[in-house]
């Protein structure tokens, strides 16, 4: 039975079995309805199947079955929805297998059935004590296990791959070793070849995601939902290997879904954005939420004129009109992250711009600049990367001498004048700084976006977009540019370097909080070495001071920066964990991580000296960027 956890002092279950099948593509197609304050659509995700499995397939069905005992352990089902057409309901017994029994086998998906009807029926509703009593049935099926909460999912289905024109050559070119070789029919095959093209071919790649996501689907699956999962079966699929590993999910958010939060702007108009929940984002779409399930994604968002959509992608998106009144906008990434860190905002956003400001600087977005002879060194080094294979702007000599990548300014309209006076000139001078201590920016452009008033947080930083709040806008370049360094520090540590095990949050924000100071310092051209370093030791006065006051204040277990001690990054068989603490509701509010962190490495750049220590965090950044890490 699935673990029931108290939302005030618990632990965040991750249920995703990341060790059987593994996420590498999303591609989402989504509509965003403020009058019912819900999105909805279809996901299609692409899998390679797991590590795991692959590693014990010599034996046999007891793997599948070990795994299949343990998610009926966990799970706790509850009623699944689904369109009433087509459906035939699970007999009254209750047992493990009480799915939503899907229709017949379903053709089209043009645009006029991609709608489903919102009439839902409530079906396969499991008791606990019935769930694992395998010998009622004697179904040994494979069980995958998404994320997922508040969603109403209607309808789940295997993506015939194998019709999309010229994916015959995936077919041909297919080499009938390792892995292929588990790969028993021609969709699974394709779709490994798809997943595993190398670097070079990513727009080959994306070509034919884009299609494949479009292809029909061949015949519905059975799933059922509970307070954390999504299950998917297949019936008589007993291993992963033989599992669809292309599947579309059709969808709905809840209006009272946790992973976004629909609000008003400053301005008083409608938006829609995800604010940094702690359950992440298993609320607007299901996924692996483990951070081992590196994916890359791709998004058609359509929205009502009048609205704008930003999101994590590596493109500037422009929208392009379906009908009167409706807008498309579509992102991309190529660079696998966490599905944690996928990021959207909707809203009337307005570009805030300054002609003047930007012909002075549009020179220098794309200008080589000369760097100190250690940072020469060692962007010019032949370094093979560590990481999974992707277009890596550290193998790219144009984006290793790129100081200021591109970068566009967003606010509600009745801020764009507060924003161009505080903010806008900053952006340039912030980047340009970050360049000069790390180097290569990991990421190729940057939104920064002014977010509501019911942003619980000064920041948040995601691939390819930052959130800040108002709140830094009055405290004028300091707290703007302060606060904007801290979150620029993350595209290196958070994003494009990730804590293994979330529960190592310090990875992220120790560093970015002790490089803001460096940043800014940089960004600061008109200070003298003294008033830096004035700056520099109030600041940790201060810091200092919090820190002293949170330790008294707070649960000693909140305050230790690896919670889980020895057990750091493991995870169970099927490759589900916890993150501990992760739904206490006062841990939310607390720095400990961010300071403790931040004296942590302060610690050691005095002990080795500033410029030895942030010449051993460049190496650090060219070895581990594009990985996951733990404190060893």
């Amino acid at each position: 039975m699935e673990m029931q956890l108290d939302p005030m002092k618990d632990d965040l279950p991750l249920m995703a079995n990341t060790s059987y099948m593994l996420v590498k593509h999303y591609v989402l197609d989504l509509d965003v309805d403020f009058k019912s304050k819900v999105i909805e659509g279809s996901i299609v995700l692409f899998f390679e199947t797991g590590s795991q499995y692959r590693e014990t397939i010599s034996a046999g069905k007891e793997c599948c079955q070990s795994h299949f005992d343990e998610t009926c352990k966990m799970r706790a089902s509850e009623p699944c929805h689904i369109p009433m057409i087509n459906v035939s309901t699970c007999s009254s017994k209750t047992e493990c297998n009480d799915f939503a029994v899907c229709g017949k086998e379903e053709e089209a998906t043009s645009d006029e059935n991609s709608n489903h009807s919102n009439n839902e029926q409530a079906s396969g509703i499991s008791s606990s004590k019935d769930c694992c009593d395998i010998e009622d049935h004697g179904n040994k099926d494979f069980l995958l296990v998404l994320d997922c909460c508040d969603l109403s999912v209607l309808k789940v289905e295997e993506v015939d791959v194998a019709v999309v024109s010229g994916i015959e050559k995936f077919t041909r070119s297919a080499k009938l070793t390792g892995v292929s070789k588990e790969l028993e029919n021609v969709r699974n095959r394709i779709v490994h070849e798809l997943v595993t093209l190398p670097a070079d071919r990513w727009k080959e790649q994306l070509y034919y995601f884009t299609h494949c996501s479009q292809a029909p689907g061949c015949g519905e699956l059975l799933f059922s939902t509970g307070t954390w999962s999504l299950e998917i079966r297949k019936s008589g699929i007993q291993s992963p290997v033989d599992f669809p590993h292309a599947i579309r999910i059709w969808y709905k958010t809840k209006p009272e879904g946790r992973s976004v939060t629909w609000t008003t702007d400053q301005s008083g108009r409608p938006c829609v954005y995800t604010m940094g929940s702690p359950i992440n984002n298993r609320a607007l779409f299901p996924c692996q939420e483990p951070p081992i399930a590196l994916s890359t994604w791709q998004a058609s968002v359509r929205t009502a004129a009048g609205f704008v959509v930003l999101m994590s992608g590596e493109n500037s998106a422009e929208p392009v009109q379906l009908r009167e009144g409706i807008l498309s906008w579509y992102y991309y990434v190529s660079m696998p992250m966490p599905a944690s860190t996928f990021t959207i905002a909707v809203g009337c956003w307005q570009e805030v711009k300054q002609q003047s400001f930007k012909q002075k600087t549009a020179i220098g977005t794309n200008t080589e600049v000369s760097l100190p002879s250690s940072q020469t060194d060692l962007r010019w080094h032949e370094e093979i990367c560590g990481h999974v294979e992707y277009p890596c702007r550290f193998q790219n000599p144009a984006a290793r001498l790129q100081a200021v990548i591109p970068y566009r300014v967003f606010a509600p309209w009745c801020l764009m004048e507060s924003c161009e006076e505080h903010l806008l000139q900053l952006v340039p001078q912030c980047l340009s700084a970050a360049y000069a201590t790390l180097g290569t920016h990991p990421f190729s452009r940057l939104d920064v976006l002014i977010v509501p008033s019911n942003f619980s947080s000064l920041g948040m930083a995601s691939p390819h977009i930052i959130f800040l709040s108002q709140s830094v806008l009055p405290g004028g370049s300091h707290l703007c540019g302060t606060r904007l360094c801290h979150e620029i520090a993350h595209a290196w540590f958070g994003l494009a370097i990730g804590a293994r095990d979330w529960t190592e949050e310090w990875i992220s924000e120790g560093f970015a909080t002790f490089l803001e100071d460096i940043f800014w310092d940089r960004a600061q051209q008109q200070l003298s070495h003294d008033e830096i370093k004035g700056q520099q030791e109030l600041k940790a006065l201060l810091r200092w001071r919090r820190l002293r006051d949170e330790v008294q204040n707070s649960e000693e277990e909140l305050q230790v920066l690896r919670p889980k001690k020895e057990s750091t990054g493991e995870f169970s068989e099927s490759g589900a964990s916890v993150v501990k603490y992760g739904l206490k509701a006062e841990k939310i509010f607390m720095q400990v991580h961010y300071l403790k962190g931040y004296f942590l490495l302060r610690s050691l750049a005095r002990k080795i000296g500033e410029v030895s220590y942030l010449a051993s965090l460049r190496k650090f950044v060219v070895k581990f960027h594009g990985q996951l890490v733990l404190s060893q």
